[in-house]
């Protein structure tokens, strides 16, 4: 099972233009607002070097690069390392995390939160390895997420999330979470070179509040 990355913005806002070269040096500061998650199979943290090998065999697989935006294909190691370096000097996105298994800290995929201008709104993104699908995996991650967005970031309304039209696992995965379908339209897929279809689905605070337990989520 694996959705819609988040789209990544390589622009930089006014503030991070303010911070030093030595602070981007250092992924921990970059990360205060980004805490590492746990769920009860899952451990979500800032994606390291070690990941690279594996992240490279996962992302290498068209089933998975062509149902997100910015993942090209075929994937390399060089990739895995670029990605791995451009997160931890905060280039990709506001919050980046590693999917990894709680019993051995095996790799599984990615997910990450990246703001909106209008500062009330974000979006998440996610993958999963294809070996990793079809195991609530996705699920268990995208809850997390979102609660850590709504109880941390008080700013934060709503979440968005995107997914291609094809593909059934992540709308699944978005619905479980509580966002409601908004409209369509096209996004870029770098693995494809061209537009695709995609679903748009968002999740307000007030209706997070009202589901937080997701015992209540079909």
């Amino acid at each position: 099972m694996q959705g819609e990355l988040l789209r990544v913005d390589q622009s930089r806002s006014p503030r991070e233009d303010q911070v030093s070269s030595e602070e981007r040096l250092r992924p921990e500061r970059l990360r205060t607002d980004c805490p590492v998650l746990l769920s009860e199979r899952l451990v979500m943290r800032a994606p390291h070097e070690e990941d690279i090998d594996a992240l490279a065999h996962l992302a290498n697989n068209a089933k998975v690069a062509t149902m997100v935006s910015r993942m090209p294909h075929p994937y390399t190691a060089d990739d895995a390392a670029d990605f791995v370096r451009r997160t931890k000097n905060g280039e990709i996105g506001k919050c980046v995390y590693a999917i990894t298994k709680a019993e051995n800290g095996a790799f599984v995929g990615c997910c990450g939160v990246e703001p909106h201008a209008d500062g009330r709104t974000v979006e998440i993104g996610f993958w999963l390895g294809e070996p990793y699908w079809n195991k609530g995996y996705t699920t268990e991650a995208c809850h997390a997420l979102v609660d850590m967005v709504f109880r941390t970031r008080q700013d934060v309304d709503q979440i968005d999330a995107r997914c291609r039209v094809m593909n059934v696992a992540s709308r699944r995965v978005i619905q479980k979470c509580g966002f409601q379908f908004q409209g369509s339209g096209l996004a870029a897929s770098l693995a494809l070179g061209s537009n695709v279809p995609v679903e748009w689905y968002r999740l307000d605070r007030k209706t997070w509040m009202s589901l937080r337990s997701w015992g209540n989520i079909a």
